[in-house]
């Protein structure tokens, strides 16, 4: 069994459309604006299974996309109720198990109970029970973890945050925490970051706002290079901490900074606009744009980082209006998860 890495090939996106009952009542529109954006991008390489919460749900938003010219052949609906959008937290961590997988299905709790989560935290059993994933077995685990805290480098080494675990649970300590994080993801390295925080961001420093393996030998992390900004010192803890870490063959990571956005303030509160929140499908990553002149120089890096295959930005500011961005909204579906 193994869990494997995010640039191996996939089946398949897993979003979940945003409607009048999810927090982007208010600005709606704006974010309709982002997920058909986010969908197009993703049909150019592979398909995308889309959660929509009834029938008239599904109606609007085949309207929204077919409107855009989206090749619809790629897009399928999934009919779940779920409460808010943020899949890369609620949706299934896919470990390969022999020649099929293991889903496993760990507690959402709304980020330590800051949101309501009952549906949300039903989300993986109720796709399972719909037969939306082929040759594989769920297996419910009672231990609160999203997807959005953990990165692997698909040969069993993990990176987190010690903040977002301790956060979750307070009462366990490193050892503990290691041990059965190793166990049930198939890991036998755990990399901990001590350092590392955005301002807007509700879910105790998640790594994939922060810092994302590029290859079993890479990391690519958001940095920060103004010293008047109140994330200077932490993210350059942060960057020495994994300048620090080595590979499992004793060597320094090659390590990848991405530039620094300039503040996005919304009603007085500051947005957390990190260019670490990428997506990587077959043949492309796609990054979040917030029209920002930082937006070259990271789809610059990233085709440093990521050489062999396309950089699509694809706009983001929205998503960060509900402190999250591009791959807080997705998860990967492995290669022969999804049938067809």
């Amino acid at each position: 069994m193994r869990f494997p890495a995010e640039w191996e090939p996939q089946s398949a996106v897993l979003i979940a459309w945003p409607n009048a009952d999810t927090d982007w009542a208010e600005r709606l529109g704006e974010v309709e604006e982002t997920y058909i954006a986010l969908v197009a991008a993703i049909v150019r390489y592979q398909p995308v299974l889309i959660c929509v919460a009834d029938d008239d749900v599904q109606a609007y938003a085949r309207a929204r996309l077919s409107s855009a010219r989206i090749d619809m052949a790629c897009v399928h609906f999934i009919e779940a109720p779920y409460d808010d959008t943020w899949l890369r937290d609620s949706g299934p961590i896919s470990l390969r198990d022999g020649e099929g997988f293991r889903l496993l299905d760990f507690r959402f709790t709304g980020w330590g109970g800051k949101f309501d989560a009952s549906q949300d935290d039903l989300l993986v059993e109720r796709l399972t029970e719909m037969g939306t994933f082929s040759n594989s077995t769920r297996q419910s685990i009672d231990f609160a973890l999203e997807g959005g805290a953990i990165e692997t480098d698909g040969a069993g080494t993990l990176l987190s945050t010690w903040q977002c675990l301790h956060e979750r649970h307070p009462q366990a300590g490193r050892e503990e925490i290691t041990a059965k994080l190793a166990g049930w993801l198939q890991q036998d390295r755990v990399l901990w970051l001590d350092h590392g925080y955005l301002e807007g961001d509700d879910t105790d420093a998640h790594i994939d706002t922060l810092a994302r393996f590029a290859a079993p030998d890479a990391i690519v992390y958001q940095g920060c290079d103004d010293p008047a900004d109140s994330h200077y010192g932490e993210l350059q803890a942060m960057a020495a901490e994994l300048a620090a870490l080595r590979t499992r063959d004793g060597q320094p990571y090659r390590l990848f900074a991405l530039p620094w956005a300039q503040p996005v303030i919304d009603e007085n509160r500051r947005l957390a606009a990190s260019y670490a929140n990428f997506l990587i499908i077959n043949g492309a990553v796609l990054m979040p744009a917030y029209g920002d002149a930082a937006d070259a120089e990271a789809q610059a890096v990233l085709a440093r980082a990521f050489p062999d295959r396309d950089i699509v930005p694809v706009p983001c500011r929205s998503l960060i209006w509900q402190n999250g961005s591009l791959h807080c909204v997705t998860m990967q579906l492995p290669q022969g998860l999804v049938a067809g």
